[in-house]
């Protein structure tokens, strides 16, 4: 089960690539840290999307 329980909004192409750098090279605890201190019941912020593939 996947869920989304963050994310970061730019309209800068390259500050999204720079800033997911910057994750990707975190420890799990730090990201969870981050998580928490956005979204600390760690709600699913995906549900009541629909996901349509064609």
């Amino acid at each position: 089960m996947n869920k989304l329980v963050y994310f970061d909004s730019t309209t800068d192409v390259w500050a999204a690539i720079e800033r997911e750098k910057q994750l990707k090279g975190w420890l799990r605890k730090r990201k969870n840290e981050l998580v928490s201190s956005v979204n600390p019941e760690w709600v699913d912020l995906s549900d009541g999307w629909s996901l349509t593939v064609s």
